[in-house]
C-alpha cells in the first residue's frame, strides 16, 4: 500500500465558473505545504469572460494530502503542487480525480464545458470573436498554468498539468509527459513518459519510445526508470529498468515477455524488472528477446542540451 504525504497544503487564485457555479479550473497565483498562512485572503477577482463563464479568486485548504480529494478545486491544487515540484509523483492520493475533473473545451477564452462549445462559438461569433479550441480534454497544459525553472518543453501541449519536470529536463516535439509522472533529474525525453511513470537522473526515452505507465495496461504497479538509462528509439517497457541499463532500438519488453538469457534459460521479464546494469535487444538473427549484463557508458547525455541558460 502507498503510503502518502500527510502535510496539509493551501493555495490562492483565480477559479473559472461555469453559469451552473461549477468551478472549471484553478489557476493557483501562491500555494504551499503546511497551515495556510494567517490572514490569507482570496485574489481581487470578480470577471465575467466573453465566453459566458465567471473569474473569481478562490482560497482552497486541504488537511491532509494523504486523504482523497474532495472537489475540483482540491484536484487542481494537488495537480500544481506536482508540477511546481513541492511534491514528487506517486506521494500524494490523486484517487478518484478522473471524477472530479470536468471535460473542458480548452479555449483562447479559457475553458468552457465541452457540451457548451457550440452555444458559445455561436455567442462570440455574433460578437464579431472566433473560438478557437485547442483541445478536449480533463487535464489542460502545464505551461498555461506552471513554468518550472531550469527545462525545456518543445511543444507545451504535449505536457499536462500534474507533470513532475525536475531540473535539467528537455522535453522535445514528441515527447508527452502525463500528470503524476515525470522526471527527477537531468533527462531527455523524445518519447511517451505514461501517468505514473518516474524517470530517474541522466536517463534519455528515444525518439518514438514508450514507457507503459498505470492508465495504459501497468495496473497498480508504479513502472520507473533508474539512472543513466537509455530507451532506445520506438523501444517500449512494461517493467521498471534499474540504473545503467539499455534498451535497443525497436525493442519491446513487457512484463510478460520471454527473455533469453547469457546461461541458456529462459524468465519472463518481470523476473528482471528493477535489477541494474542490463541490456535488452531482438536478437535479428533468431529474433530472440536477449538480455545479458553490462558495464560502462552508453553515451550519456549531451550537457549542453539541457541547459535552459
Amino acid at each position: 500500500m502507498t503510503e502518502f504525504l500527510t502535510d496539509a497544503a493551501w493555495g490562492t487564485g483565480v477559479a473559472t465558473i461555469d453559469a451552473d457555479g461549477s468551478v472549471l479550473d484553478v489557476w493557483f497565483t501562491e500555494l504551499g505545504l503546511g497551515e495556510a498562512p494567517a490572514g490569507l485572503e482570496a485574489p481581487k477577482v470578480d470577471t465575467r469572460n466573453p465566453a459566458g463563464t465567471t473569474s473569481k479568486g478562490i482560497v482552497v485548504s486541504v488537511v491532509s494530502l494523504a486523504e482523497e480529494p474532495a472537489d475540483t478545486a482540491d484536484v487542481y491544487l494537488r495537480l500544481h503542487l506536482l508540477s511546481h515540484r513541492f511534491v514528487i509523483p506517486h506521494s500524494i492520493n490523486l484517487s478518484g480525480l478522473f471524477g472530479l475533473l470536468p471535460n473542458n473545451a480548452w479555449t483562447n477564452f479559457g475553458p468552457i464545458p465541452a457540451h457548451r462549445v457550440g452555444e458559445a462559438r455561436l455567442s462570440l461569433r455574433q460578437s464579431g470573436q472566433t473560438l478557437e479550441v485547442k483541445s478536449v480534454d480533463k487535464f489542460p497544459p502545464m505551461a498555461d498554468y506552471v513554468t518550472p525553472s531550469g527545462v525545456r518543453i518543445a511543444d507545451a501541449s504535449r505536457v499536462r498539468l500534474g507533470a513532475h519536470l525536475a531540473e535539467g529536463t528537455t522535453v522535445m516535439h514528441e515527447g508527452f509527459v502525463n500528470f503524476n509522472a515525470g522526471t527527477l533529474g537531468n533527462s531527455m525525453v523524445e518519447g511517451r513518459i505514461s501517468a505514473g511513470v518516474l524517470v530517474g537522473d541522466g536517463s534519455d526515452i528515444g525518439g518514438g519510445a514508450s514507457i507503459m505507465g498505470t492508465l495504459s495496461g501497468g495496473g497498480k504497479e508504479v513502472v520507473s526508470i533508474g539512472e543513466r538509462c537509455l530507451l532506445g528509439a520506438n523501444a517500449g517497457i512494461g517493467i521498471s529498468l534499474g540504473d545503467n541499463c539499455v534498451v535497443a532500438a525497436g525493442c519491446y519488453v513487457t512484463a510478460g515477455s520471454k527473455v533469453s538469457l547469457p546461461d541458456g534459460s529462459v524468465v519472463k521479464a518481470a523476473a528482471l524488472s528493477g535489477k541494474d546494469d542490463l541490456q535488452f535487444w531482438t536478437n535479428t538473427q533468431t529474433g530472440v528477446l536477449e538480455a545479458r549484463s553490462r558495464s560502462g557508458s552508453w553515451g550519456e547525455l549531451n550537457e549542453a542540451l539541457h541547459s535552459s541558460q
